[in-house]
């Protein structure tokens, strides 16, 4: 599948809107409004209007089944020439980044020279289903041929019990437990903290705030619906508000609360990724490069594995293929699912039991620079609209690495079932 010999892929911009709490400023918005007003950004400011990319990769993770070719669809409203090949896919909370990664490949590959990778999701319009009898019933009735027939299945309908809708529950499939749940059993076997929780979380806030403040985020976040920054972004927080709040997934023993948690978010990312050649016919200048990808997925429905620690194993697998250390890196870029999810991750690196016992290494893969941690803030002060993180993680990590000139930077982010991607971008 190459085309002549692999050719570095250049990360030239990110947009994204800013991330809204479920139920208010895109109260009314569904993923195919959000997704291609984000695309329509992102071509304005990169002068795209009628322009013809190799192809745009990304997706929704609750998505109707009106959706069901939404990638393609916000593509032919955006702006782009209507020639440009698009398509869905979907990989939970991992989504964009893994979108990243495919159009990253088909690049280096030389299968095509520009795409962009995108994401989108909402909780305010989550889609709900009829039960099983109304569903049955409604067919029934669209089949009905006879007049009998059809008074026969309309019937069907009136039944109060086919009335109540499917309601979506968050629970995995195979456990019936939440994410929340499934974290807050890892972070009581690995010993993580409330206290320890409640720090990251306000360290998330006042780094996005300070980044904000700063104008970090003035050409990566357009203004939309009213909105110039992210609505969950609570500066003035502290950890003595933090310490008041309830646990919410265990009351009597738990950790985690609504505080040190992403909450439920609407939005949308959309990254533009092209050939170094690409770029520089057109003018534009390079943030940073992809150089790695990797994803791995754990065994979590016996307990024995954690359901987000899927980047516990991603990322020493990444780093073996590339020579690295953990230590190489001049931004961490972890996901803040919950803050227990990031410090367990970081707990098993550290941990010698976990790195000979689960990964079979000889030793530890150590700890990293703190300080280098999530340094502009992450999902616990954005919000995290499901498929749309890892698009905003790669922009904001892009232009991070641009502003120092140089380095390396690593992302790591953990999904449903049991999944994590990650990635390193460098300058």
């Amino acid at each position: 599948m190459l085309n002549g010999t692999p050719r570095r892929v250049a990360i030239i911009g990110a947009k994204r809107i800013p991330f809204a709490r479920s139920h208010t400023a895109y109260a009314d918005l569904d993923n195919q409004t959000m997704l291609t007003d984000t695309l329509r950004g992102l071509v304005d400011t990169f002068s795209l209007d009628g322009e013809q990319l190799g192809e745009v990769a990304g997706g929704a993770v609750q998505k109707h089944a009106r959706d069901w070719n939404l990638v393609r669809e916000s593509v032919l409203g955006c702006g782009l020439d209507p020639h440009t090949p698009a398509y869905d896919i979907q990989q939970a909370c991992g989504t964009s980044l893994e979108a990243t990664i495919l159009v990253a490949n088909k690049i280096a590959l030389g299968q095509i020279d520009s795409g962009i990778a995108c994401g989108t999701d909402t909780t305010s319009d989550i889609p709900m289903g009829a039960n099983d009898d109304m569903r049955h019933a409604l067919l029934a009735l669209n089949n009905a041929r006879t007049t009998g027939d059809k008074l026969k299945a309309a019937a069907g309908l009136l039944n109060p019990r086919h009335l109540v809708p499917d309601m979506p529950t968050g629970a995995e499939p195979r456990t019936g437990m939440t994410m929340g749940q499934h974290a807050q059993v890892t972070a009581k076997q690995f010993g993580i903290t409330r206290e320890a929780q409640d720090e990251l979380a306000l360290a998330s806030h006042k780094n996005l705030a300070r980044a904000y403040d700063e104008g970090f985020f003035d050409d990566l976040v357009m203004p939309y619906q009213g909105l110039k920054r992210d609505n969950n972004l609570r500066p003035d927080t502290t950890l003595e508000r933090m310490a008041k709040l309830k646990p919410a997934f265990d009351r009597d023993h738990g950790t985690i609360t609504a505080a040190n948690s992403t909450p439920f978010t609407d939005g949308a990312s959309a990254v533009l990724l092209a050939s170094e050649e690409w770029a520089e016919k057109r003018g534009l200048p390079v943030l940073a490069y992809i150089t790695a990808g990797q994803a791995a997925a754990v065994d979590y429905v016996d307990g024995k594995e954690g359901l987000l620690m899927g980047g516990a194993y991603a990322i020493p697998r990444m780093l073996a293929r590339h020579g690295l250390a953990l230590q190489d890196f001049d931004f961490y870029e972890i996901h803040e699912a919950f803050a227990a999810v990031v410090l367990c991750t970081l707990a098993a690196l550290e941990a010698e039991g976990f790195c000979r016992d689960k990964l079979g290494l000889s030793h530890a893969l150590g700890s990293i620079d703190r300080s280098r941690l999530n340094v502009n803030g992450s999902s616990i002060a954005t919000g995290h609209p499901f498929a749309a993180t890892g698009g905003r993680i790669v922009g904001t990590l892009a232009k991070l690495l641009d502003q120092k000139g140089s380095g390396r930077g690593l992302i790591s982010v953990c999904a449903a079932g049991g999944q994590a991607v990650t990635a390193i971008l460098e300058k």
